[in-house]
């Protein structure tokens, strides 16, 4: 039983994505295979919007972390599946956490945020 979470453990991990509390975690490669998949995800950045002008994941939307707690349960649905961007990952961590405490079932963080982003960017 040990040796196949161990198993199970690895390919998540592998595959770019980890838990975190109640939310994923996902890492750059794994964050660009679901966009090349043709997944149907919101991609959605924290940052304050002149950093989000300089740079950002391809198909993000911005939503500054100062309103995010309001906008995000207004503006997200509850079956999209959501990837959150910011500085360095934490402020998605909270935010990720927000959405989980409110039944949303598919939500992620970027790991390391725009810091660790190792894709393309738009302006």
């Amino acid at each position: 039983m040990k040796r196949i979470l161990l198993i199970i453990t690895a390919l998540f991990l592998a595959g770019g994505v980890a838990l975190a509390a109640g939310h994923q975690m996902i890492d750059s490669d794994g964050l660009k295979i679901m966009m090349k998949q043709g997944k149907n995800i919101k991609i959605v950045d924290l940052r304050e919007p002149e950093l989000f002008g300089e740079g950002h994941v391809p198909g993000a939307i911005n939503i500054p972390y100062d309103d995010a707690p309001g906008r995000a349960l207004k503006e997200l649905k509850r079956d999209e599946t959501i990837v959150f961007v910011c500085h360095g990952g934490p402020m998605g961590d909270e935010l990720a956490e927000l959405l989980v405490n409110n039944n949303y079932k598919k939500v992620y963080n970027l790991t390391g945020g725009m810091k660790k982003w190792s894709g393309s960017k738009a302006k």
